[in-house]
């Protein structure tokens, strides 16, 4: 009889999607290709600290927050807030004003290396250079220019963390290290006690290596607090 291995643990990742002012209308058809693509569209209900992003009360839809959905109309500041990386560039007026100048729609998306597929999915940023090299992307479909390209996608792993939390203030994303950041946290804070430990165990061949080890592990972790034996003088207030 064939033992069936469970299958590995996949980390999902999250990024931030955004439907643009200008194409709102297509939000349902978009999402459709979403979710065909692989994706899941997390839902989060919006609390209200991430209402605060919002500009005017009466430009927030708020049947869309009922259905847990984020539909939001920024201000041309909250717009500056969210692109504050592109502050200074001769763009950036014209990005803002473009931003606030309409009811958007925000998602957070995840899968098995989201930011890099959604990424994929959306094509080049200048919907111009899209329809000639990438037509199938999603910037060649519904962009019309370099500035309206229909669909914001988080650029890394910092970008979309700090974007998700900037219009889902209660979502938790969970601050894993990926690529060279965990190697180097498993090399320095793991790798050598339990490499120590895998030698020990192959010298004592234990009935049970897994019992063993885990014994082992706690015995000798290095961060185990360590007891004064010295006397600690009171204080005085």
């Amino acid at each position: 009889m064939e033992l069936s291995m469970p299958p590995p643990q996949i980390y999902v990742e999250k990024t931030l999607a955004i439907i643009k002012p200008d194409i709102v209308d297509k939000e349902e058809e978009i999402q459709d290709i979403i979710l065909r693509s692989g994706f899941t569209i997390v839902q989060g209900h919006p609390s209200v600290p991430a209402l605060s992003a919002v500009s005017h009360a009466s430009n927030l839809d708020w049947r869309s927050v009922s259905r847990m959905r984020r539909k939001l109309h920024l201000s041309p500041e909250h717009c500056s807030n969210f692109y504050v990386e592109q502050y200074g560039k001769m763009f950036f007026p014209n990005l803002t004003a473009y931003m606030s100048s309409g009811p958007l729609v925000v998602m957070i998306l995840a899968r098995y290396n989201a930011i890099s597929y959604w990424k994929e999915l959306l094509g080049p940023s200048n919907s111009l250079v899209a329809k000639e090299t990438h037509p199938d992307s999603l910037r060649a479909i519904y962009g019309t220019d370099e500035l309206r390209n229909a669909l914001h996608g988080s650029n890394d792993f910092a970008a979309a963390e700090r974007e998700i939390r900037f219009m889902f203030p209660a979502v938790i994303v969970e601050p894993i290290p990926v690529g060279q950041a965990a190697k180097d946290y498993l090399n320095l804070y793991v790798t050598p006690t339990l490499l120590k430990g895998l030698t020990e165990l192959c010298k004592q061949k234990p009935a049970d290596p897994f019992i063993w080890l885990a014994d082992w592990l706690l015995k000798n972790n290095p961060n185990k607090p360590k007891l004064s034996h010295h006397p600690v003088a009171e204080e005085s207030y």
